[in-house]
């Protein structure tokens, strides 16, 4: 289960690019209830996205390693630069190489031998996100990969995670864990990429009603990927990209 207590390896941090910040957070904001704070221009007017006054995610503008608009995954890292050359030397790509958020922290951002994109990020005095979840918070993170089975040797020797094959009804879920974690630690997991789409991290977003989440998101202009279905002892769970195409899930948890 995803928590705050961030151990290294375990995702600490979402945000997502957009073209139209403003834009983008009049969605969120609406489809979850999320309060802004602006970091101000120092920042580039990046964005906190918070509930009762813990932050749940960022809003950032376009950069140019950022790409296409999309919700980037963070994962803890106690250095930084020492990540960057673990990642290299295991086949990723560095998309920006280490560098400091005046204060908050150091990160940096990579493609996996995939091409999926993913960040690390080094505590300052920003830890990570403030609260996880809870209903309009994130709940749980997948990559979306061509080989599932391939894959981990890249992340477990970068990351060094556990990865462990859970039942789910005639197949199997590989579910990830940090190092220094347990089974109650897991925060991740890996899903077979569909044919012509391309590899990707995805964050859920718990929600109190998956169907409603649903048709609000589509009210405010998001776009139905996949609708909601519900899996036995997971949860009720929906794939939706935002106005501008950056893709997400919404997931309303089984107890």
């Amino acid at each position: 289960m995803l928590t705050t207590h961030y151990l290294p390896g375990s995702p600490c941090w979402v945000d997502v690019s957009s073209p139209d910040p403003e834009a983008s957070a009049a969605f969120y904001t609406g489809l979850f209830g999320w309060d802004l704070v602006s970091l101000g221009p120092e920042h580039r007017n990046y964005r906190f996205c918070q509930l009762g006054g813990r932050t749940v995610a960022g809003i950032s503008p376009e950069g140019p390693a950022r790409g296409a608009p999309a919700w980037l995954t963070y994962f803890q890292a106690p250095d930084a630069d020492t990540m960057t050359k673990a990642i290299e030397q295991a086949g990723g790509t560095v998309l920006a190489a280490p560098y400091d958020i005046a204060g908050q922290g150091r990160m940096a951002l990579f493609a996996d031998p995939a091409g999926a994109s993913f960040a690390v990020w080094q505590p300052g005095a920003t830890k990570g996100l403030g609260l996880v979840t809870d209903a309009g918070s994130l709940g749980w993170v997948e990559l979306y990969t061509p080989d599932p089975v391939g894959i981990r040797a890249f992340y477990q020797s970068v990351f060094g995670w556990r990865i462990e094959d859970l039942p789910m009804g005639d197949t199997s879920y590989p579910v990830i864990s940090p190092a220094e974690g347990d089974e109650s630690s897991a925060a991740a997991g890996l899903a077979q990429l569909q044919s012509g789409d391309r590899p990707h991290w995805l964050p859920y977003f718990e929600v109190a009603d998956c169907d409603a989440a649903v048709a609000l998101a589509q009210r405010l202009g998001a776009t139905t990927q996949t609708q909601a279905m519900t899996t036995e002892g997971v949860g009720r769970m929906a794939f939706l990209a935002d106005p501008f195409g950056a893709r997400f899930a919404v997931i309303a948890s089984s107890a």
